[in-house]
């Protein structure tokens, strides 16, 4: 199954870097390649459900997923519920590298659910989904900058 990893160091305090990882319905506002996140339901503090409207390479990829916050390890996993992807699964993760630098790690799992054109879409489809990841990443750093 195809694998997505991307780290980016941000010069900001791990809690302030985790705040806005948990603000996912401000992504847009940050992220270019985000259309729109929803929460759309939670049962606790550590776990709820988000609906995603994203941009991938001139197409828009939506899907709902269920989210479990680790508060203290500074970890988002999350699991597709449903969406345009037969399976897409990750987590965003956060390390403390000093009292004003953090990295940030996402990693995603995905499967594109058209067997017979896998080997091709595949490489295609990983590319795009490092590159908003990245842009991501990039925009988790841009509004952290400001806050």
């Amino acid at each position: 199954m195809p694998e997505v990893n991307i780290d980016l160091n941000i010069r900001a305090p791990i809690e302030r870097v985790w705040d806005s990882v948990l603000d996912v319905e401000s992504y847009e506002e940050s992220m270019d390649n985000v259309r729109w996140v929803r929460l759309v339901g939670s049962d606790d503090e550590h776990t709820r459900r988000a609906e995603w409207s994203v941009l991938l390479k001139g197409s828009i990829l939506e899907w709902e997923e269920e989210e479990q916050l680790d508060h203290d390890a500074h970890k988002v996993v999350f699991k597709q519920l449903r969406g345009d992807l037969e399976f897409f699964d990750g987590y965003w993760t956060l390390e403390e590298l000093g009292p004003n630098e953090t990295r940030a790690h996402f990693e995603v799992e995905f499967e594109i659910g058209i067997p017979m054109l896998a080997e091709m879409l595949n490489p295609v489809a990983q590319r795009a989904l490092e590159e908003n990841g990245t842009e991501m990443l990039r925009g988790l750093e841009r509004s952290v900058a400001g806050g």
